[in-house]
């Protein structure tokens, strides 16, 4: 199975591996310690992007770029520079373009700022997630509090489009500190929030330290009530809530991340890195050298591809539809549908209406404060 290079995709995710260390709960395709391996990987992403865009026959119009990892921030000069110069080469930019890199302080200068900024980078998405020095260094995430000032007072004067991520549920974050962190960062020079919850993933240093008990976690109920404190304290300080994690000024919505969740088409390329053409889905191989190997030799480096059931597109548009501020209609989920699971869907929407889960405007569904905390359930009723 292969990517159908005829699907109009005009997103490009491109996953920079590469860690200065790795944190306890991360759960992504990273690598610390591998610096060695940067240039070959390199030479390998371009030929990986020459290889697959030359086969669509034209240069495809880019409305988005992501630069993910890993830690992007680490990305050499010299060889950023020249990875632009093969997506200029392969893609049409957009006008309006917007391309994001992701930032963890403390691994950011200012020439590089000046780089990013010089090459058409208009968006960085800081990783903060707490400016608590002694809970990060727990976690194993070397940064302080204080390269996270550094960087915000210098990117301010390159880019306009700053955006941070916060850890909503880290040990050892009092609800007077989280409050106090949210109170301060709105008054920084961003447009843009995710906040995600701390989760638990299996396999990571922070999984098997939870197990032990080395490390308590709080009450759920107690961080699920200070995501709504969050959400109302965001909304109030012109932050608008677009999707269960984001929040931004108004334009300011990412809208890379928006086409990941309206299930457009989209190339991906590196390492473990997840590609869709509308239909189908694709993953890269995770193991550093197979992928390298791999795509100097000419093979396929495909390691997990799979072409959706209408049942898996209906669960997905009912899960990444009520993520998000539109909601998702009630014809996108009965389409395809016989009268008989129609009816039963219609059933499900009038109970959950009256459960206060969900409300229907017009035939557009969207949680309720109530449904977000439960919104696992309301996924399963309609989607059953």
């Amino acid at each position: 199975m292969h990517f159908d290079t005829s699907a109009v995709a005009h997103s490009v995710y491109i996953h920079w591996p590469f860690c200065p260390y790795r944190c306890h709960f991360c759960p992504f395709v990273a690598l610390a310690s591998h610096d060695q391996f940067m240039g070959r990987y390199h030479e390998v992403l371009k030929k990986e992007i020459t290889d697959l865009i030359a086969k669509t026959g034209q240069k495809p119009l880019l409305k988005t770029i992501f630069f993910g990892g890993g830690t992007p921030s680490t990305y050499p000069n010299p060889l950023l520079l020249d990875m632009f110069g093969t997506l200029e080469g392969m893609f049409l930019f957009g006008k309006d373009i917007e391309i994001t890199i992701e930032v963890n302080p403390g691994t950011v200068s200012l020439d590089q700022l000046k780089v990013w900024k010089e090459v058409g980078i208009n968006r960085l998405s800081i990783g903060v997630q707490s400016l608590k020095d002694g809970v990060l260094q727990k976690m194993n995430r070397h940064q302080t509090a204080d390269q996270v000032y550094f960087l915000l007072n210098n990117a301010k004067d390159y880019f306009d489009n700053l955006s941070v991520d916060l850890i909503l549920g880290l040990p050892e974050v009092s609800e007077r500190e989280w409050k106090d962190l949210l109170e301060e960062v709105v008054t920084w020079p961003i447009k843009h929030l995710s906040m995600y919850f701390l989760t638990i993933h299996e396999n990571t240093q922070l999984y098997f330290q939870v197990k032990k008990n080395t490390v308590v976690l709080p009450a759920d109920d107690a961080v699920v009530d200070l995501y709504y404190w969050s959400r109302d304290f965001l909304q109030e300080h012109g932050f608008e809530q677009y999707e269960l994690s984001n929040f931004a000024k108004p334009g300011y919505e990412s809208r890379h991340n928006t086409m990941y969740w309206e299930r457009k088409p989209y190339y991906a390329f590196g390492l473990g890195a997840c590609s869709f053409d509308g239909m189908r889905r694709f993953q890269n191989e995770q193991n550093l050298m197979k992928y390298m190997h791999g795509v100097e030799q000419g093979k396929s480096i495909i390691s997990f591809s799979e072409e959706l059931t209408p049942q898996q597109v209906r669960l997905e548009r009912i899960m990444l539809g009520l993520r998000r501020r539109e909601g998702v209609t009630c014809e996108a989920i009965m389409e395809g549908l016989g009268s008989e699971a129609c009816a039963d869907i219609a059933r499900a929407i009038v109970q959950l209406r009256e459960q206060k889960l969900l409300t229907d405007a017009n035939g557009q569904l969207r949680l309720t404060p109530a449904g977000l905390a439960l919104e696992n359930q309301v996924i399963m009723q309609l989607s059953s």
